[in-house]
C-alpha cells in the first residue's frame, strides 16, 4: 500500500509540476496540492504494513497517541501559516524600503551617476550598471521596485546601443545576483529549509561570509562576461535611442547613496534586525532627502502611502507564501511514502547532489521541481526526509536554482515578463541568452557549494 501511494504522490507532483509550466496560480496549486497529499497520506495509513507505521513516527496518530487528526489538521492549516508571519513582514518592510529608495530618487541617483562614470563606452557602462543594479538588489525586494528601476536602466542600456534581448537580459541577471545577499529571501528560503529557532547559528551573516560574498561576485562576474560575449555577436541598434532618457528630476543628497547597503551591513556586521536596519535606513532616506517637509498629519499618511505601495508591490507573493507552508508542513507526511519508492535511488553523497542539481538546472524554470518557488519545495521535502545533509547545504544547493534559475532566468518570474512586455523581447530570444547563464553560473555556484559546504560538522545537522 506505501508504495502504490508513493506512486500516486510521485504522479501528483509531476502534475503540479504541469501546472506551474503553464502558468497557473501558485496560491491555489499550494493549496490544493497540500490537501490531495493530506488526504493520500492519511488513506495510506489505514492499508499500510505494521513495520511501515512503525518506521515512520510521523505517520502513528489517531486512537493510543499523542497526536489526533484534528491536531494534524490544525498543524497544516493554521500553524503552517502562522509559522511563517515572520517571513512575510520582513518581506513586506523589504518592499517598504524598496518604495522609500524610489520615491525619494537615491535608486535613481545611483545609476544616473554609474552612467556618467561609464561614459561613452557601452560595455563600461553595462559593467557598472550590473554592479549597481546587483548592490541596489541585496535590500530591495518586490516586483514594483525591479520594475521601477528597469524603466530608468534599461532605456540607457538600449539608446547605447545594446539590444533590447541583451539589454533586459543582463539587468535581469543582475537582480538576481544580489539576490543571493539579500536578507529577506535568505530569512524566506531558509524557512523552507529549518526554522531558526532550531539552527540559530545558521545566521545571515554566516551565510554570507562563507558563501553569500562568493556567489554573488560570481553571478556578477559570468552576468558581464555572457553579456560581452553576447554584445561581440550582436549588432548595435539604436531603435530606442529617442525615448531613453529618462526625465531629469533632482539628484538624491551625495552622502544618502550608501543607505541601500546599511539594512545588509547591520545586519552582517552586527546582527541587527533586518526590519531595523529597513526603518533605520528608510526614515533617514526620507529625511535626508527632504520628504518630511510637510505637517505631521501629511508625513504619516506619506509613510502608510508607501507601505501601502509596498504591499500591493509584494501582494501575489503574500498569497502565495500564505499557502506554501501547508504545503511544506504536507511534507512531512508524504515524504515516508516518497522515500518507500525514491529512497534506494537517491544520491546520499555532497557530490553527487550537486552534479545531479548541475545537470537539472533546466528544471529550475518554468515553476519546476528545483525551485522553492514552484514545486521544489516538494523535493526539498523529500530529499530533508531519505537522506542526511547539512542545513547550510541543502539551502544552498535550492539557494542556486531558486535565484539564478527562476529569479534571474525565467520567464515566469514576475519581473522578467514584465520586461518581455516593456521591452517587446520574445520569451525565446531571452531564454536563449539566459539559459546559457544559467548553466555556466550555476555550475560554478555548485562547486562552490561542494568546496564550501559540503564537510561541514554534525554541529550544523537537526
Amino acid at each position: 500500500m506505501e508504495f502504490a501511494i508513493g506512486l500516486l504522490l510521485i504522479a501528483s507532483f509531476f502534475g503540479f509540476a504541469f501546472y506551474c509550466v503553464k502558468g497557473y496560480n501558485l496560491m491555489a496549486g499550494f493549496l490544493t496540492m497540500a490537501t490531495l497529499w493530506l488526504v493520500l497520506s492519511l488513506l495510506g495509513t489505514l492499508g499500510a504494513s505494521p513495520a511501515f507505521i512503525e518506521a515512520n513516527p510521523v505517520l502513528q496518530f489517531g486512537a493510543g497517541t499523542d497526536t489526533s487528526l484534528v491536531k494534524v489538521l490544525n498543524t497544516v492549516y493554521q500553524s503552517g501559516p502562522e509559522g511563517w508571519g515572520t517571513i512575510l513582514i520582513n518581506f513586506l518592510f523589504g518592499a517598504w524600503f524598496g518604495r522609500v529608495l524610489m520615491d525619494t530618487g537615491i535608486a535613481g541617483t545611483i545609476i544616473r551617476k554609474t552612467v556618467e562614470l561609464g561614459g561613452d563606452k557601452p560595455l563600461i557602462t553595462v559593467i557598472l550598471l550590473d554592479v549597481v543594479t546587483a548592490i541596489i538588489f541585496t535590500s530591495m525586494t518586490g516586483a514594483g521596485p525591479v520594475m521601477a528601476v528597469g524603466v530608468i536602466v534599461l532605456p540607457i542600456l538600449m539608446s547605447l546601443g545594446i539590444p533590447k534581448a541583451i539589454s533586459l537580459f543582463t539587468f535581469i541577471a543582475s537582480v538576481g545576483a544580489g539576490s543571493y545577499l539579500n536578507p529577506v529571501f535568505f530569512a524566506q528560503y531558509r524557512a523552507f529549509v529549518i526554522d531558526p529557532s532550531e539552527l540559530p547559528d545558521f545566521t545571515f551573516g554566516w551565510y554570507a561570509h562563507q558563501w553569500g560574498y562568493a556567489a554573488t561576485a560570481i553571478m556578477v562576474v559570468v552576468s558581464i562576461v555572457m553579456t560581452a560575449i553576447y554584445l561581440r555577436g550582436s549588432k548595435k541598434s539604436h531603435a530606442w535611442a529617442a525615448q531613453a532618457a529618462p526625465q531629469a528630476r533632482k539628484d538624491a543628497p551625495g552622502y544618502t547613496l550608501i543607505l541601500p547597503l546599511v539594512p545588509v551591513i547591520l545586519n552582517i556586521a552586527f546582527n541587527f534586525s533586518v526590519i531595523g536596519g529597513f526603518l533605520l535606513a528608510g526614515l533617514l532616506a526620507l529625511f535626508f532627502c527632504g520628504k518630511f517637509d510637510k505637517g505631521f498629519r501629511e508625513n504619516i499618511q506619506y509613510l502608510n502611502k508607501l507601505m501601502y505601495d509596498g504591499t500591493v508591490d509584494t501582494a501575489p507573493m503574500v498569497g502565495f507564501l500564505v499557502c506554501l507552508p501547508m504545503f511544506n508542513t504536507v511534507a512531512k507526511y508524504a515524504s515516508p511514502y516518497f522515500s518507500a519508492v525514491l529512497g534506494p535511488i537517491i544520491p546520499t553523497s555532497p557530490l553527487m547532489i550537486c552534479v545531479l542539481f548541475t545537470v537539472l538546472l533546466f528544471f529550475s524554470l518554468f515553476r519546476g521541481p528545483l525551485t522553492l518557488v514552484g514545486c521544489g519545495a516538494a523535493t526539498l521535502g523529500v530529499l530533508k526526509n531519505v537522506s542526511s545533509f547539512s542545513v547550510p547545504f541543502m539551502y544552498c544547493v535550492f539557494a542556486i536554482p531558486t535565484i539564478t534559475g527562476n529569479l534571474g532566468s525565467c520567464i515566469t518570474q514576475s519581473w522578467t515578463a514584465w520586461g518581455l512586455s516593456y521591452t517587446k523581447v520574445e520569451s525565446k530570444d531571452f531564454l536563449r541568452l539566459s539559459v546559457p547563464t544559467l548553466y555556466i553560473g550555476g555550475t560554478l555556484l555548485f562547486v562552490l557549494t561542494y568546496i564550501t559546504m559540503s564537510n561541514l560538522g554534525t554541529a550544523w545537522f537537526v
